[in-house]
C-alpha cells in the first residue's frame, strides 16, 4: 500500500516535534498539522480520547491509498516508521540486520525512552503538576541521574562522530536530538559539545520548520485547565 496523506495532531515544542521534524525531512510539507491545545485540555475530550487513548500529543494520522485511515500514537514508533516508509531520505540503516541498524535502533529508543523518562519526570515535578503534588526530590534525583548518567554517554558517541550514530544525521538524532533540546531547556546539556551538536541540527532547513512555533511554547502549566487533569 502508498501513503495517500498524512496528518499530525501538534503542540509546539513537545514530544510531537520529533515527528513534525521528521515528517518535514521526509515529505517536506506534504503533511497537515492540527494544534491540540494541550494546556487547555482538549486532549481529554472524547473526541480526542477516540484516537489517543492516553490523552497527549503526537498523534500520526495515515491514510492508506485504500482508504483506510490508521492512527499511530508513540512518538518514537512514528518516527522509525517515516525513516523506513521513505527510504530515499537515507534517515535509517537498512533494515536487514547489521551492526548500524542495531546502533540506530539502541539510540533511537534511548533517547525516547531512558532519557525521556527523565526528562518528563524533572518536567512534571518542576512545570505540570499542582504545586502540592510536585516532589522537588524527584526531581533533583533524575537531575542528578541525566548529568552524571545520560550526558557522558552522549558526549563520549558526539566526540568521536558529529551525529548519535556516526558520520551522517539519521531519524535516532531527530529522537535524541530533541531530548537534547529539551535538556538545555532545563539547564542540562550544557557543554560544548552538545552546544555544537544542537548548532549542527539546527542548521538542517527541516529543524527550522519543525521548531518554528517553538515560541508559542510556555513551560509553567500552572492554573492552566491542564493542571486539574493531568495524571501524569
Amino acid at each position: 500500500m502508498q501513503i495517500q496523506h498524512l496528518k499530525l495532531y501538534h503542540y509546539p515544542a513537545s514530544r510531537s516535534a520529533r515527528t513534525k521534524w521528521m515528517l518535514h525531512e521526509v515529505v517536506g510539507d506534504a503533511f497537515e498539522v492540527e494544534k491540540v491545545d494541550l494546556y487547555g485540555a482538549v486532549q481529554y475530550c472524547a473526541e480526542f480520547l477516540r484516537i489517543n487513548p492516553n490523552h497527549g500529543v503526537p498523534v500520526l494520522e495515515i491514510t492508506w491509498d485504500n482508504g483506510v485511515v490508521q492512527q499511530m500514537i508513540e512518538s518514537a514508533a512514528m518516527v522509525a516508521f517515516l525513516a523506513d516508509a521513505f527510504p530515499a531520505a537515507e534517515l535509517a540503516p537498512a533494515s536487514a540486520a547489521s551492526p548500524e541498524r542495531a546502533d540506530y535502533l539502541q539510540m533511537l529508543h534511548f533517547g525516547s525512552t531512558w532519557m525521556d523518562m527523565m526528562l518528563w519526570q524533572i518536567r512534571a515535578h518542576e512545570h505540570v503538576l499542582p504545586e502540592p503534588e510536585r516532589d522537588p526530590r524527584t526531581a533533583a534525583r533524575y537531575r542528578k541521574k541525566f548529568r552524571e548518567e545520560v550526558e557522558p554517554q552522549l558526549a563520549a558517541r558526539l566526540e568521536r562522530a558529529p551525529f548519535v550514530c556516526g558520520q551522517a544525521f539519521t531519524a535516532a538524532d531527530c529522537i535524541v536530538g530533541h531530548a537534547v533540546f529539551w535538556a538545555r531547556g532545563y539547564g542540562l546539556c550544557r557543554d560544548e559539545i552538545f552546544k555544537r551538536y544542537m548548532s549542527l541540527l539546527s542548521k538542517r532547513p527541516a529543524f527550522g520548520a519543525a521548531f518554528a512555533d517553538v515560541r508559542e511554547f510556555v513551560a509553567d502549566a500552572t492554573g492552566q485547565p491542564l493542571s486539574a487533569r493531568f495524571t501524569g
